[in-house]
């Protein structure tokens, strides 16, 4: 990785960060706030930790790099899986979790091993999307904020799909684009910097994540959610209805 790519990751992992400190102040005098700050303070361990592994490029800094990216995915995969469980189903779901989180995380870290590592976040990104989009429909009736909160999701879908595919070619075709980069030089060498734009990409789609899944499970969409959000969440929402909007009018 070449050192003004390590810098454009660093620096786009400053939205992680910016994102986790703006949904803690959103969460001030809210209800279980401490519970419900730890999807946040995740989306800031991810942010910090990635930033060292970009500052240093070692083995070592690299698994706290990809560490987190589990730490942010499995807490929302347990909040949603046990949303209203049972308290069996509860406790099976959090053995059966924090089980899959080790043997993914020791096997990437001793074997150096990427497609169980890849599979297995891709997959629990997946299940998040589609069960908080279930979980929408069942909690909210009223059809304006349910069509409300789906543009949001479906962002947040986009940017994490397009994140993790840009995140699978950069792996697969390092050496490519690293000679295209130096083909084509400033300023379009930054479009393919493609570890970079992933980071972008994902904090966006995570940042989504954890603001839908605790919306929903904690029962607060009584009204209109998306002025509340962050940057460029707000946009991004009123263009998909825009569009959406146009096509049923068809």
């Amino acid at each position: 990785m070449s050192t003004r790519m390590a810098k454009f990751a660093i620096d786009n992992n400053i939205l992680l960060v910016l994102f986790g400190i703006y949904g803690l102040r959103q969460l001030q005098q809210k209800q279980q706030a401490g519970f419900r700050s730890i999807s946040y303070l995740g989306l800031i361990g991810v942010g910090v930790c990635s930033a060292g592994y970009h500052m240093t490029l070692k083995y070592h800094t690299q698994m706290s790099d990809e560490l987190p990216m589990h730490l942010l995915t499995t807490p929302l995969l347990y909040r949603i899986l046990t949303f209203k469980a049972s308290p069996e189903r509860t406790r099976l779901v959090g053995i059966v979790l924090s089980a899959l989180f080790t043997i993914v995380m020791v096997v990437h870290m001793v074997m150096d091993e990427f497609l169980l590592h890849a599979a297995s976040f891709g997959l629990a990104v997946y299940m998040i999307a589609t069960r908080t989009s279930k979980i929408i429909s069942q909690q909210v009736p009223n059809p304006y904020l349910r069509k409300k909160l789906r543009n949001i999701s479906f962002f947040g879908i986009f940017c994490f799909g397009l994140g993790y595919f840009v995140w699978l070619i950069d792996d697969w075709a390092c050496g490519f684009l690293i000679k295209t980069r130096h083909a084509v030089g400033l300023p379009l060498a930054f479009l393919t910097e493609l570890h970079g734009w992933w980071h972008v990409l994902t904090a966006i789609g995570g940042y989504v994540a954890v603001v839908l899944v605790d919306l929903v499970t904690m029962g607060e969409v009584h009204e209109d959610p998306t002025e509340q959000l962050a940057w460029p969440i707000p946009p991004a929402a009123r263009f998909i209805e825009s569009l959406t909007g146009s096509a049923k009018q068809k």
